[in-house]
């Protein structure tokens, strides 16, 4: 098992992260034993950090690899978004513009919260209304200007990339590829080609491009027409006992094809109204069976289950009691 919380985000490659609670949970119950301010304090430490490398959405990163990644996987997101931004009037001389300004506002080792930084490109004629403030943060940060900061309270900050991250590592061309099809297939394997190209965003010739440079190092196996590639190390485990799954989870999101554990007709309950929102899972024996919430106290968290059918609740005793050590609080399971 891993040992760190950057081992962890290093050994998927990228983990999600919209959900900023859930990214971190989904951190820690990879861990033998981890709290919420060990998760945070990896991101305060500079070890792991939050941006949006790939697909357009947000993914916590080891801090080593996050400007190769940017570099494979943005150009296509950045050339499919130009019609939104043409629609909301931001032309690249306006970003250009909020790159001057944000480099300035940041510049020295700032940590800036968001509704700050805003207000210093609104106090420098840059509007950030009607969904622009979050394509100028999104544009900036796919350009390697900046990057998420810790949380302050729970206030989102931002801070120069460069400054924060001085130096990591450089890949490019066929070499990224590799990797980045390498870390997918031995955390998420067994897995597809289509999957690869799913998680990643990439075309299909680029995925095609790493996985053929990987494959050496990993193995296949053909069911039923499809070949499904994987750690060459990987031994076959039975995955007994419940788990509560924070939102977004890798073990779910992490494929174009989740047949294999979550059963078709619950995937509306998972993904309501299939807006891209994932709600929190409950897995019991390898399989999602449910849904979950949380209410939090001062001292207590209760976690309310909303199983897809009748359901023994005990397996997930253990989990809620981890779950509650993971927050720092007493934690009570709701059936």
């Amino acid at each position: 098992m891993a040992r760190t919380p950057a081992d962890v985000v290093a050994s998927f490659g990228a983990m999600q992260a919209q959900d900023y609670a859930s990214a971190l949970w989904a951190i820690g119950l990879r861990l033998s034993s981890a709290s919420e301010a060990e998760i945070e304090q990896a991101v305060a430490g500079r070890e792991i950090v939050r941006s949006w490398p790939m697909r357009g959405t947000l993914h916590f990163v080891a801090a080593d690899d996050l400007r190769w990644m940017l570099a494979l996987m943005t150009p296509r997101v950045i050339a499919a978004s130009r019609r939104r931004w043409e629609e909301l009037e931001l032309s690249d001389a306006i970003f250009v513009k909020s790159r001057k300004v944000v480099e300035k506002l940041l510049g020295g080792g700032k940590i800036l919260a968001r509704e700050d930084l805003l207000a210093g490109l609104e106090g420098r004629g840059i509007s950030t209304a009607g969904g622009r403030a979050y394509h100028i943060l999104w544009r900036l940060a796919q350009e390697r200007v900046l990057c998420f900061g810790p949380r302050d309270g729970k206030q989102k900050t931002f801070v120069l990339l460069d400054e924060w991250i001085p130096r990591s590592r450089e890949l490019s061309g066929e070499a990224a590829l590799a990797e980045l099809a390498l870390r997918y297939f031995t955390s998420h394997g067994p897995a597809t080609q289509a999957d690869f190209v799913w998680w990643s965003g990439l075309k299909v010739s680029d995925a095609k491009a790493g996985l053929a440079e990987a494959g050496t190092r990993l193995a296949n196996e053909t069911v039923d027409g499809k070949v499904y590639w994987m750690a060459r190390d990987l031994a076959p485990v039975g995955v007994s006992g419940g788990f509560l799954l924070p939102a977004f989870d890798e073990y779910l999101l992490g494929y174009a094809d989740r047949g294999a554990v979550l059963e078709a007709k619950h995937s509306p309950k998972v993904v309501p109204g299939s807006n891209g929102v994932f709600l929190p899972m409950l897995v019991r024996d390898g399989l999602v069976v449910g849904t979950w919430k949380r209410s939090s106290g001062r001292k207590e968290v209760t976690i309310q289950a909303i199983p897809f059918a009748r359901l023994a609740m005990a397996p997930f005793a253990k989990a809620t009691k981890r779950y509650g050590s993971f927050l720092g609080l007493a934690a009570k399971f709701k059936e």
